[in-house]
Formats: C-alpha cells, structure tokens, sequence
C-alpha cells in the first residue's frame, strides 16, 4: 500500500497533476471540435460585420476551437507562474505529441469499413427501414464522420507547430516580464505574453495551413489572421480578472508560504 507521505501526494504535484490534465483535455477537444466554423455575430443574435481588410471581405467567422482555446492560454502562464519554464515545456510537449497521436488513431478509425448496422444501432428494434435506407444510411454516416474528423495533414501540422511556437513565445515573455518586475502585475505578464504569443500563434497556423496547404493569397491569410486575432485579444484581456480568482484558489490550496516558494523557485528557472 502506498504511503499517505509518498512525493505523489504532495499538494503541490496534485495541482500540477490537476492543471497538466484541464489543459490536455481542452487542447484537444479545442483541436477536435475546431473542424466547426461558426458565426460568432449570429450566435450572439447579431447581423455579421461586414469589414473590409487588404481588399477581402472578412466577418467574425472562427473555429469553434476559440471556445476552449482561452482556457489553455490561462493554464499556461497559472503553469508558468508557479512550475516554471520546465513545466510548460512538459505539458507543451506531452499535450502536441497526444494530439498527433490522436489524430493518427482518428484517420486509421476513418479507414475501418463501417458494419451495415451501424447507422441504425440506435434506433428502436421495430423501426422499419428498408435495406435500401440502410445502405444510404451507412454511406451518409461514413461520409460525415470522414468530413468531420478527416481534418488536412496541413491543418494538423501547422495546428501543431502553431501550438508549441506559442506556447515556447509565451513563456519567454511572461518570465522576462517576470525577472523585471517581480511577483507584481500579473496581469501585465499574463495578458501581455498571451496577446503576442497568440499573434504568432494565428498567423503560423493559417500561414501554414492554408498558404503553404491550400495557395490561398497572402492578402487573404493577413485578413483571416487579423480577425481572428482581434477576437483572441479582446478574449485575453477579458479573462484577466479569471487569473485573480485562480490564483486565490491556488495560495488558498497550498497556503501562502508553499505557493510563494514554488512562485519562487518558477521565476528563478532558465528559460533558454
């Protein structure tokens, strides 16, 4: 049996543990569920704007992944802040390697044949339908989930390189501004590393995915980007009072003395 005092049990390696797994669970549900483009303006009831940026006309129109992406921008720098630049380096790592690995779990799925009871499996025993409705059935079912799921090897790759080029650049920034001005202004070093990283962030994924990937224009990249971008700025800076209350619940878990020596201990990290 182990013991109650093992280093496992630490409240300090429970929060890692608890952070590490918030952040891998919403860095890929952000990845899977990003293949939706939604209608930011219509979703709040709103006519969609109609701007006009380097001659293409652009609207907010985002990846259903910005719901959740957020989440993981804060985890980064609550990450950076009290387990340092290693730590981010870990989950960074950890969590890309994941998602490439489900991604090649997803396409070797979609190449499976689909049984010929599949699409109707839920309905009730008695429902009739003929084999020809099942036949389409299973076609329509196959098709979809391959639509869905089947995301572009270009849109994985610059997924991913965006992801840990983002997360790398947030960490330089938020220690820098850290080391100058201490344990002070959180919101400085966490609004101001997460603004610039995600401006990399947007434009290394859409530069990659769609530029390199697809032979869109680089005007039409730089408009998409800059969009897109506006709504992750205004979204970083909203959630800085989200910071606070985290970090009150962190100093209240493990107590002042604890959360100010890991604090610490973080700040005096290298972060080449």
């Amino acid at each position: 049996m182990i013991e109650s005092k093992s280093p496992l049990f630490t409240k300090e390696i429970k929060l890692f543990i608890f952070l590490f797994g918030v952040f891998l669970t919403n860095a890929l549900l952000a990845e899977f569920v990003g293949v939706k483009i939604f209608s930011l303006e219509k979703s709040l009831g709103f006519q969609p704007v109609e701007w006009n940026l380097l001659g293409i006309p652009v609207s907010f129109n985002l990846t259903a992944g910005v719901i959740l992406w957020p989440v993981v921008f804060i985890l980064t720098d609550i990450v950076n802040e009290y387990f340092g630049p290693k730590g981010v380096r870990l989950i960074s790592f950890t969590t890309a390697f994941l998602i490439a690995f489900s991604f090649a779990m997803v396409q070797w799925a979609i190449h499976l044949v689909p049984a010929d009871f599949w699409p109707t499996s839920h309905l009730p025993p008695a429902t009739d339908i003929s084999f020809e409705q099942k036949k389409n059935l299973v076609g329509n079912y196959d098709a979809a989930y391959r639509l869905i799921f089947g995301q572009g090897l270009w849109i994985i790759i610059g997924s991913l390189v965006a992801f840990i080029v983002g997360q790398l650049v947030d960490v330089f920034i938020f220690q820098s501004i850290k080391r100058k001005l201490g344990s002070s202004k959180i919101w400085l070093r966490s609004t101001g590393s997460t603004i610039v990283s995600q401006l990399i962030d947007s434009f290394i994924v859409l530069f990659i995915a769609f530029y390199i990937g697809a032979g869109w224009s680089m005007k039409t990249v730089l408009a998409i980007c800059t969009i897109n971008y506006f709504y992750k700025f205004f979204i970083a800076v909203g959630l800085t009072p989200l910071l606070y209350i985290i970090h009150w619940a962190i100093e209240s878990y493990l107590g002042k003395e604890k959360s100010q020596e890991l604090r610490d201990k973080a700040m005096h990290q290298g972060i080449d």
